[in-house]
């Protein structure tokens, strides 16, 4: 008896082992057969590999991945699903790099809009827009219906509007969905009845933020006699801007103005990105020769205010052949779902198909400092959207959207009423008796 007993726990142990063994091996799976848009340019039929929630490899060849007698493959070892997904287009998830996402609700119910604070200094800093974002939002789910996998959230209003922060759009609570509270910091030539006064009361407020970096320990210990013209925590967050860390985000469309900010950042040894720029390209080899990337509106075609005097619908594909980093964007909460729809009317407009892509996907998490999204290469997150063609096309849509390596049902608000009413009894009425 007692043999017996230890041979029933020598099989639990060895199935307990094996339970735990599988319990530990890594989730993975390959997705075939699909034209994939990557860092080089689209490959059609190419291999793309998750493993756990990042992508191990992707190319037309892939070292390690082997087809398996019973049709299943492996991976350097590691039993993988296998997605055929022949005739569709493979992309990273898009990505907003100027959304009020999370942020806004219903645009006409104040207590529903967080990225603007109405009153206090011109200055603020500090605020971080983050803070208030709601990744439970109905109009998250909209957006990821369209491919949309990650966006920069942005404040607005006075002088230095605050921090911007990017978010994924998958989780329920924000220790989920924001990956960096601070990517940049948003300030306004609008603040002011005067632009020259907004730029000088902007060089002012870096000045004073660069003079406290050097000089932290004597201004805590009273040593100081200089008078900043904004707080502490203010300086700080602009403290980032000085020394590089962040960007300077500024909107502006008029060439005049671009030119003027591309001065200040060169004064200052800013990193500056532009929002808007109707007129960028009257600037377009100045701001490549800067590394000043541009955050296009492919809508604007021509003329739409003083400000827009040069616009033309070209502006994107102009500014791209230069070498400008050339991103693209809604500046929407409700209408980010469009963004592919932006993209595609660059490409009207001239811009080449896989520039158009880099603009929604990989240039903006370079630009905002999050090299492993946006892009379909070994090591980046499992961001992910298969489309059942052309991504800039409107008859085209989200088969399949992945986001850190797990699939996200295409499931919103719309589609749930759609369903609920769609099947209700009497619907649609029985056609008239007539002869």
């Amino acid at each position: 008896m007692k043999t017996v007993h230890w041979v029933l726990l020598l099989v639990c142990c060895l199935l307990g082992f094996a339970g735990q063994a599988l319990a530990d091996a890594p989730h993975c799976e390959v997705f075939r057969g699909a034209r994939v848009h990557l860092p080089t340019g689209p490959v059609d039929g190419a291999l793309v590999v998750v493993v756990d929630d990042h992508i191990a490899d992707a190319g037309s060849a892939i070292t390690g991945l082997i087809e398996l007698d019973d049709g299943s493959v492996a991976y350097l070892g590691n039993s993988c699903s296998l997605a055929e997904v022949g005739g569709k287009v493979m992309t990273a998830g898009l990505v907003d790099p100027s959304t009020a996402l999370g942020l806004v609700e219903v645009g006409l119910e104040p207590r529903t809009r967080d990225m603007n604070w109405e009153s206090g200094a011109p200055v603020r800093a500090a605020l971080r827009v983050a803070d208030a974002y709601n990744p439970r939002s109905t109009l998250i789910p909209v957006a990821r219906l369209q491919g949309v996998t990650s966006a920069v959230i942005t404040p607005s209003g006075g002088l230095v509007s605050g921090q911007g922060g990017w978010v994924d759009l998958a989780g329920g609570t924000q220790a989920e969905t924001v990956v960096d509270p601070s990517v940049a910091v948003y300030a306004s030539l609008r603040a002011t009845e005067s632009r020259a006064a907004s730029l000088r009361l902007l060089a002012e407020a870096l000045d004073d933020a660069r003079f406290y970096a050097r000089n932290r320990r004597a201004h805590e210990q009273s040593r100081l006699a200089r008078d900043f013209s904004i707080g502490v925590q203010d300086l700080v967050a602009l403290g980032a801007v000085v020394d590089g860390s962040v960007p300077l985000v500024v909107p502006a469309d008029r060439a005049a103005d671009i030119e003027a900010l591309l001065r200040l950042a060169e004064a200052q040894g800013i990193r500056l990105v532009i929002s808007g720029g109707a007129e960028a390209w009257l600037l377009r080899d100045r701001l490549a020769i800067a590394g000043v990337p541009v955050i296009v509106d492919a809508l604007v075609y021509g003329p739409g205010s003083f400000d827009q005097v040069e616009a033309r619908p070209d502006n994107a594909a102009l500014l791209d052949e230069a070498g400008v980093p050339v991103l693209l964007s809604t500046w929407s909460s409700h209408f980010a779902r469009n963004l592919r729809q932006r993209a595609g009317n660059a490409v009207r407009g001239g811009l080449d198909h896989s520039a158009a892509i880099r603009a929604i996907t990989e240039t903006p998490a370079r630009v905002f400092g999050q090299p492993d999204r946006g892009r379909i290469a070994p090591g980046a997150l499992a961001n992910l959207v298969v489309w059942s063609g052309d991504p800039l096309e409107l008859s085209s849509s989200v088969e399949r959207l992945v986001v850190r390596g797990r699939d996200v049902a295409l499931v919103s608000r719309q589609t749930e009423l759609r369903d609920r009413y769609r099947a209700q009894p009497g619907i649609p009425l029985a056609p008239l008796p007539l002869d």
